[in-house]
């Protein structure tokens, strides 16, 4: 099997996990309730489990494979929160998911100081979550345009130990709706995504682990115009006059 057949596949299962940790790790904790004890009288039945829908449902739906059950979820222990809330996203909801990648060359890495010199050079800041984000010129308050992180799970960045960190690649990845038109974002996040495979010596793959050619941009595109109209605020009409 050819080493690009490798990548591919390792960012193929990788892929949907990193977007579910960065997910689930970015959602809003609830303190949890005050158990009661109650009379033996008024104690109800077993009580079912109830499982919260996780990203990892969704992506699973995307790639055409089953929802992941409860057992079969990330064992890994969760990253250290960051305590920086730039980039942070005011809605934690979303109903779709653009993704690019950004990876390194057959018999090659991509190097911790390297990303972190491209993101910089780039507009990138790091920030929630520990990782990058583009934030929108002027308003950061309203969250990330798109944002950058490891494939490598959980997919942040160690500042701390990041001469040490190699990865075989990087995904960048727009969630909609965004704090710009979805178009938009994509207009910023394409450019984005080529000159930092250009910074890395990388190769840029589509959502399919493919190469990006012309024909994949126009489609995303034609997708992202759909989107846009599905979503847009109706024309207002004016009242008839009698």
């Amino acid at each position: 099997m050819s080493d690009i057949a490798l990548l591919r596949i390792g960012i193929l299962v990788v892929g949907v996990l990193l977007m579910a940790a960065i997910f689930w790790f970015g959602r809003p904790r609830k303190e949890a309730p005050v158990r009661r004890r109650e009379s033996p009288a008024a104690a109800p039945g077993p009580a079912r489990q109830r499982r919260e829908p996780a990203l990892e449902d969704e992506a699973a739906a995307e790639e055409g494979a089953e929802p992941a059950q409860p057992e079969l979820g990330l064992q890994e222990p969760a990253p250290a929160p960051s305590t920086s809330t730039l980039g942070k996203r005011e809605n934690p909801d979303f109903d779709k998911i653009v993704s690019l990648y950004v990876a390194a060359r057959a018999g090659r890495v991509l190097r911790g100081e390297d990303i972190v010199v491209a993101a910089e050079k780039t507009g990138m800041v790091f920030g929630h979550m520990n990782v990058f984000h583009r934030l929108v010129e002027g308003h950061p308050e309203r969250g990330p345009v798109f944002s950058m992180a490891s494939i490598i799970k959980p997919g942040s960045f160690d500042m701390a130990n990041i001469h040490q960190m190699e990865t075989p690649a990087i995904a960048f990845f727009l969630t909609l709706p965004a704090p710009v038109p979805a178009l938009d974002a994509w207009e910023k996040m394409l450019p984005t995504v080529q000159r930092v495979a250009e910074l890395l010596d990388g190769v840029v793959l589509d959502e399919n682990r493919n190469a990006l050619g012309r024909q994949r941009i126009a489609h995303i595109r034609d997708e992202l115009r759909a989107y846009a109209r599905q979503h847009e605020a109706p024309p207002l009409t004016r009242a008839p006059r009698w």
